[in-house]
């Protein structure tokens, strides 16, 4: 066999050997992409994405969409090819399957985990969209979850507002275990709740929830694992803190997760509420945590949410002011950066865009 010919039909060989270990070798990485946007002002499969009731409202336009990332499920494994065409790809990240799923944590363990916070997301915009109008919210210490087999099972429920602990009020979830430990395991502590039903009844109508019936229990000691301290008494729940809102807010959209949502959907329950156009009809996405003073906070994926806004059409986007530096070094054309630290500071970010006074935005190139 001629050299030439032979050199050729060992470099085809060695081609499609290197092809099929790319086939066949699984690595440990997943993908990150770009994932839907939604505008908060509008409807996701035909619902409104906001809704509200009870209060006057006014009339919206342009967008102020959230922003998601699509990322491969749990069990997914991908392969070297599919790895190296991701780390070549400008529009998805290859990253550590460790990174999106920690200690081994399942797929649904996730998806559960990304409903909570999108569930908490959606409160903290409320009370900060409210909190940035001074619109007043009433706040109560609620049982957030109750641990099985523990002396609070059965007599207590997540969702009964806790109003007073032997007599004490409390204001804060801290103050729940403060007064608890107060006692050595085995002693009685009296709660007097309001339960978890007549509470929703009374958030529906408006107003908070009134009276209260005791419910004493039987203290237990802490496991040696969780006690931090000799002999700490405990009952078995987790205290958190819920709230009462004077109207009605619905925030629906499904298959989505997490809490990164939460600056959006504060601004698109602001434009509801508040005569003129928050946007000015302009196309503006973004992202970020929100908490209920309306402090913004980072998010993960933020480079793909970029890509993901510019491919719907944004033409501005709210960026968190710590995911600045990542947002800046890579920013898809057609796309202005505008950096926020608070739901106010994008509200008048908002209000400059509006207006066509878009010089002085604030920007992910400066401080």
């Amino acid at each position: 066999m001629p050299r030439r010919t032979a050199t050729m039909l060992a470099s085809t060989l060695i081609l499609i050997a290197l092809f099929c270990a790319g086939l066949l070798i699984k690595v440990p990485y997943s993908e990150m992409s770009p994932g839907p946007t939604v505008n908060t002002l509008g409807e996701a499969r035909g619902e409104p994405v906001l809704r509200i009731a009870g209060r006057k409202t006014y009339p919206t336009s342009g967008h102020l969409n959230m922003t998601t990332v699509r990322v491969t499920g749990a069990d997914y494994r991908m392969n070297l090819g599919q790895a190296v065409w991701g780390w070549l790809a400008h529009d998805s990240v290859v990253v550590p399957h460790d990174t999106l799923y920690p200690d081994g944590k399942t797929e649904e363990q996730s998806t559960q985990e990304n409903a909570e916070e999108f569930s908490q997301s959606q409160e903290s915009a409320k009370v900060a969209a409210l909190k940035e109008l001074n619109i007043p919210v009433a706040t109560q210490v609620v049982v957030s979850t109750v641990v099985k087999d523990s002396p609070a099972e059965g007599k207590l429920h997540a969702g009964d507002v806790i109003k007073a602990v032997d007599g004490t009020v409390v204001e804060e979830p801290g103050d729940v275990a403060e007064l608890v430990t107060k006692h050595q395991p085995g002693e009685d502590v009296t709660f007097t709740i309001v339960p978890a039903k007549e509470a929703a009844a009374a958030e529906k109508a408006g107003r908070a929830p009134e009276g209260g019936r005791k419910v004493t229990i039987t203290t237990e000691k802490a496991p040696a694992a969780e006690k931090g301290g000799k002999d700490r008494a405990i009952v078995g729940i987790r205290a958190g803190t819920d709230h009462t809102f004077p109207f009605e807010i619905d925030i629906k959209l499904a298959d989505v997760g997490g809490p990164s949502a939460g600056l959006m959907f504060s601004l698109g329950i602001i434009d509801k509420l508040t005569p003129g156009d928050l946007t000015g009809g302009k196309f503006v996405a973004g992202t970020g945590t929100i908490d209920d003073a309306g402090k913004v906070g980072p998010i993960g994926g933020i480079t793909m949410k970029l890509v993901g806004a510019r491919d719907a059409g944004a033409r501005y986007f709210l960026t968190p002011d710590e995911n600045c530096a990542a947002a800046a070094a890579d920013i898809p054309d057609g796309l202005t950066l505008v950096r926020v630290k608070s739901l106010d500071d994008a509200r008048k970010s908002l209000e400059r865009i509006s207006a066509g006074k878009t010089d002085g935005l604030p920007s992910c190139s400066t401080s």
